[in-house]
């Protein structure tokens, strides 16, 4: 999202160096497209590891793009904060565009070209679209909130800290009073609610201190 700060420090960069070896480890000979997800509650890192992992694939001569979550979002922020304060049940996947960004993932791997694809400024009350190009693209990483759910990925990783933990973080992010109010904590109890479940889902776990393990209840199914 246009206007969002991303803080990154040495445990998110040491955090994406252990992921890149072990995509590494997991691109199989032969396979030209490489796309992840990076999921977990907010202000959990997802966006500085995500972030430090293009740079690392970027300096590895791996060409790659990063599709946020939070462009996809049905309204922007300001107004989408307005329709949960007025509709208690507005939280959740449903205010995600997640097909869409499905699409979006099955076009890189089928190799598409060009997607058009949305862009929220912060601050703004509108959604404008921006084309991007996947021609020479070889790693996809997305990231968002509840990006475990998406189909054609290779790889999920999922953050392992939860809305109290990553208080400290959203108060660095200072996004404005209202993400932090007692109403946004409540939304954030909610959303630990469904996306705590979503760690099962995941390949990889960085745990609450940015250790990065195989998730053993994932490899044991394999």
């Amino acid at each position: 999202m246009l206007g969002d700060k991303i803080v990154v420090e040495k445990h998110h960069k040491d955090a994406a160096n252990s992921v890149v070896d072990l995509m590494i480890k997991n691109w199989t000979p032969g396979k030209i497209k490489y796309a992840i997800c990076i999921a977990g509650e907010s202000g959990s890192g997802k966006s500085e590891i995500a972030t430090e992992i293009a740079l690392i694939l970027e300096k590895n001569k791996v060409p790659n793009i990063i599709l946020r979550q939070d462009d996809y979002f049905i309204y922007p922020p300001k107004i989408n904060d307005l329709k949960r304060r007025e509709d208690l049940s507005w939280r959740g996947v449903k205010e995600v565009q997640l097909e869409l960004l499905n699409t979006h993932l099955s076009d890189f791997q089928k190799g598409s070209r060009f997607i058009k694809a949305p862009t929220i400024e912060y601050d703004s009350k509108t959604i404008n679209f921006r084309k991007l190009c996947f021609k020479d693209i070889k790693a996809l990483i997305v990231e968002g909130t509840y990006t475990s759910l998406l189909k054609n990925l290779d790889m999920r990783i999922f953050i392992a800290r939860d809305f109290n933990q990553t208080l400290k973080h959203r108060l660095k992010r200072n996004r404005g009073a209202s993400e932090l109010d007692v109403f946004t904590n409540e939304v954030l109890k909610k959303e630990h609610e469904i996306i705590s479940k979503h760690k099962r889902l995941a390949d990889i776990i960085i745990d609450s201190d940015y250790a990065v393990n195989l998730n053993p209840k994932k490899t044991s199914t394999k």
